[in-house]
């Protein structure tokens, strides 16, 4: 009497045993779970919106943004002013932007003052005008 792997472990109808007919075919038939891109529109379980256990937090603002803007303004008021070309690589700008942010300062009523340093290159200050050289 020879034996083959499948009837050692096999009932009457060729089914492993324990398992009847309809678990055994099944288990061969079903398809994998979905997954990836097409796992919604196959009747997988979708993740809830928002999780009960965490509250939604609120950034505070400690400081205040600091803006391209605003970090050539610190430059302006600061004692020694800013050349042109601090300006530029400070900001990543070109000249005529920078030329036409201090354009636009001047408009919004600050007083921007140009002075020349010792190699000839304008300097620019915010704030009160430079007190006059010997006199004048």
């Amino acid at each position: 009497m020879t034996t083959d792997t499948h009837s050692r472990n096999a009932g009457e109808d060729g089914t492993p045993s324990g398992a009847t007919g309809a678990e055994f075919g099944a288990a061969a038939i079903a398809p994998k779970e979905p997954a990836g891109r097409n796992a919604r529109r196959n009747g997988a379980k979708t993740k809830p919106a928002i999780k009960e256990n965490k509250l939604p937090t609120v950034a505070l603002a400690s400081e205040p943004r600091q803006t391209k803007a605003a970090i050539v303004e610190a430059m302006l008021s600061r004692r020694q002013g800013a050349s042109l070309e601090t300006i530029c690589t400070t900001t990543g700008w070109q000249s005529h932007t920078c030329r036409a942010f201090l354009t636009g300062l001047r408009k919004k009523g600050k007083q921007v003052h140009r002075d020349k340093n010792k190699d000839g290159e304008s300097i620019y200050r915010i704030g009160a005008a430079t007190p006059a050289k010997n006199g004048a």
